[in-house]
């Protein structure tokens, strides 16, 4: 119980002391990030809740603000509209949501300090390395993507019947797709416009190679009986609420389905950084009747592209609540996808003939969140079975260890 307790701590932790102080205007506002690993954490991301900003240096806007590290460099930044308040009647700075930079904590390397501070200039443009998308041109499909890894799901319009004679591809599935890119830049909008016989092949940029069919693909969820795994459709609904420069935030909803006697929907939120081969989910089930139920995040047993000869190990790491997959295939090199489930138990392994499957306990209307990532031996950064297995726990490290942010107004 302690354990699951800690692993139920928010991403960033406030100093409430330090907060508390801000109630006169300053000309910086100094944020101190500190954690408690000793490995790295390369692209941590710090977020500051913009009341914070605005209470310390009242009027800022978001194009006329600098955030520097100790060293003076400036770094890149995104403020977001995911506010309390939606609108600004005095032009004072006072409805945006959270502003969002990253710093990469060196081995060892345990604190590390920022400014915010007004500017009297206008703040460049920083390029994005994260998008998320509804893609018209596709049957409905919805995709995003950061600087290392892509993924793509699928709407109604793709669960549609085929007209007689049209061609049409048919896919019934709340499962997801991965995209492994070997380019920091982004992808999608290009390898939607090269078409499907592209997209399929690796011509310098990465490749589609990972199958879903009508499985759970890598990170889709169900709900799970001990027997049989209830799943819904192709999603029916998007939102997206936030898009880059650092964090994509955006939501996908699936209509209520059969779970065994219970009606049972979802709501996804997605938050998606930079630098990261993780993705955040935050899962949200909906139903009536029993208090809880049993929800199942799987990974397809057979992902790899026919004509591969792909040999798949399923890999388990109780320690980090972690599900894994390393397959080696014939001609596309290998690559690994994982599951890691904060509050899944150490013996919450299940599967059912198509995947395989890490579970936890759910309520209704309370989120499970859980994280899925991927990484391919052509991206640079996994060259080995081992590599993909560290890193998973190094993951998981930072989501038990979560980053502590203290606030101070300085003149």
């Amino acid at each position: 119980m302690k354990l699951r307790q800690q692993l139920l701590v928010p991403a960033i932790l406030f100093s409430a002391m330090a907060s508390a102080g801000i109630v006169n205007a300053a000309e910086r506002l100094t944020v101190t990030v500190t954690h408690t690993l000793d490995q790295a954490r390369p692209s941590e991301t710090i977020t500051i809740p913009w009341t914070e900003v605005n209470r310390a240096l009242p009027g800022a806007l978001l194009q006329k603000i600098a955030v520097k590290d100790a060293s003076g460099k400036v770094l890149p930044y995104q403020v977001t509209n995911v506010a309390p308040q939606a609108k600004d009647p005095k032009n004072e700075g006072v409805a945006y949501g959270e502003l969002i930079f990253q710093h990469n904590f060196a081995p060892g390397e345990k604190k590390a300090t920022f400014t915010v501070e007004k500017i009297d200039t206008l703040a460049p443009v920083f390029p994005s390395k994260v998008s998320a998308r509804y893609i018209q041109e596709r049957l409905d499909d919805f995709a995003w993507e950061n600087d290392k890894v892509a993924h793509r799901t699928y709407g109604p319009a793709l669960s549609a019947p085929a007209p007689e004679g049209s061609g049409k591809e048919v896919l019934v599935t709340s499962g997801m797709d991965i995209w492994f890119k070997r380019v920091p830049y982004p992808i999608v909008d290009r390898w939607y416009n090269k078409g499907h016989d592209h997209y399929h092949h690796d011509e310098g940029e990465g490749m589609d190679m990972y199958n879903v069919g009508k499985s759970r693909g890598a990170g889709g969820a169900g709900i799970w009986d001990g027997k049989t795994l209830y799943t819904g459709v192709n999603y029916a609904n998007w939102k997206v609420i936030a898009n880059g420069p650092i964090r994509a935030i955006f939501e996908l909803s699936y209509d209520a389905w059969d779970a065994g006697g219970a009606k049972v929907s979802e709501v996804k939120r997605f938050t998606v950084d930079a630098g990261h081969y993780f993705d955040q989910i935050d899962s949200t089930f909906s139903f009536t009747g029993a208090q809880q139920l049993t929800a199942a995040i799987g990974l397809n047993k057979t992902p790899a592209d026919k004509g591969q000869d792909a040999k798949v190990e399923p890999i388990t790491q109780p320690a980090d609540r972690a599900l894994l997959q390393w397959v080696e295939q014939k001609s596309n090199g290998a690559f690994g996808t994982a599951i890691i489930v904060p509050t899944a138990g150490e013996k919450d392994y299940a599967e059912d003939k198509l995947n395989a499957l890490i579970t936890a306990k759910i309520v209704s209307g309370q989120p499970l969140r859980y994280y899925v990532g991927a990484g391919w031996t052509r991206g640079g950064d996994f060259a080995k079975r081992e590599d993909w297995t560290k890193y998973v726990s190094a993951q998981a490290a930072r989501v038990r260890a979560p980053i502590t942010v203290a606030l101070a107004a300085t003149k």
